[in-house]
């Protein structure tokens, strides 16, 4: 499997590590994850390190083939404690640490110096959440200069949330990367976004329902418009989740959750999102329905398309006398990763 690059952006949570383990060999060896960090507000820093590697220890193992680990929302004040806790999954791991031009110089500079330490390189993410502002390429030409030439550079360009009402996504997305991508020679280029709808109970008052993936059609549209790096542009998601579900912050508190959940599938333009039931006497019974509704669609790949379908046909055909198979939120998030993460893999063009 050859072809542009595949970046998913995925929290450092177990259901993401497991989804990364469970995919096909052939399959994982096209992913380059880029891993991120919730908020920890109010951590103690005498634990932010035992902290860190709660999260980061996990999804580095399974990183058997690179990717990036970014803080995204760490705070300002901690930056030397989160930049050292975390170097050392870029100096003695295979992750790269990354920063930005909206990143605060101190962060800047600590990210600097671990990918000199690390000599895998640095991620550059610019993070464009509506229109491309040009004074951003102002900042990212300081950070390349504070970087200097010896550090090899990968630009990943985060569109955020890309949803059917931002239909100029395409076209921003355009003006980014004319802008970015002559500032140096990048070793990847890669655009990012996340089509995943929120999901809540208005939306599945029909049991069901069905959007289309506006970041892959964006995606497409760059590398229709004809420009010199658009044959070697890289693609990224956010998988099976929004963007924001990456900005919560752990709460140890919480206790249970909603009464329904959701299963996702991804077709070749949409994504099919199946209402679940996470408790009540007919939990069983529902979800194995909803497992089928999938399975079911014309559009379905068939067990033997990977792990994910493998596991929702088994949960569609299992029996109602028996819960063990139709899984819970973590499980449903890790399924439909895995089935997302291959099927993405799959479709990106080869070389």
């Amino acid at each position: 499997m050859s072809g542009p690059l595949y970046v998913p952006v995925l929290p450092t949570k177990p259901h993401a590590a497991g989804a990364l383990r469970g995919l096909w060999p052939e399959v994982r060896a096209a992913i380059r994850p880029l891993w991120n960090l919730p908020p920890l507000p109010g951590t103690n820093p005498e634990k932010l390190a035992a902290v860190v590697g709660r999260y980061v220890d996990p999804v580095s193992a399974v990183s058997r083939h690179g990717g990036w680990i970014d803080a995204p929302f760490g705070e300002e004040a901690r930056t030397a404690d989160l930049a050292e806790a975390l170097s050392p999954y870029c100096e003695f791991g295979v992750l790269r640490p990354v920063t930005g031009p909206e990143r605060t110089q101190e962060w800047q500079a600590a990210a600097v110096e671990t990918a000199r330490r690390c000599l895998r390189g640095l991620g550059v993410r610019v993070q464009v959440t509506w229109e491309w502002d040009g004074r951003l390429g102002a900042a990212v030409r300081g950070l390349l200069d504070g970087a200097g030439p010896e550090v090899p550079v990968d630009l990943l360009l985060d569109m955020g949330t890309v949803l059917d009402d931002r239909p100029d996504a395409g076209k921003e997305a355009l003006r980014a990367l004319d802008a970015l991508t002559p500032l140096t020679v990048w070793r990847s280029v890669t655009l990012l976004g996340g089509g995943f709808p929120h999901v809540g109970a208005d939306m599945l008052e029909e049991e069901a329902c069905e959007v289309s993936r506006a970041e892959w059609r964006m995606w497409h549209e760059v590398r229709a418009a004809g420009r010199p790096y658009a044959p070697l542009l890289g693609y990224g998601d956010y998988g099976v989740q929004p963007p924001a579900a990456l900005e919560r912050a752990p709460d140890p508190e919480r206790r249970g959750g909603p009464p329904w959940g959701v299963l996702r599938y991804t077709t070749d333009s949409s994504y099919v999102a199946v209402r679940t039931a996470t408790r009540g006497p007919d939990r069983i019974a529902v979800n194995r329905a909803a497992a089928r509704r999938i399975t079911e669609l014309p559009e379905f790949r068939g067990t033997r398309a990977g792990p994910g379908e493998a596991w929702l046909t088994d949960c569609a055909n299992g029996p109602l006398s028996v819960g063990k198979g139709v899984g819970g939120p973590q499980e449903w998030l890790r399924a439909g990763n895995l089935q997302h993460m291959t099927v993405v893999a799959r479709s990106l063009p080869g070389d």
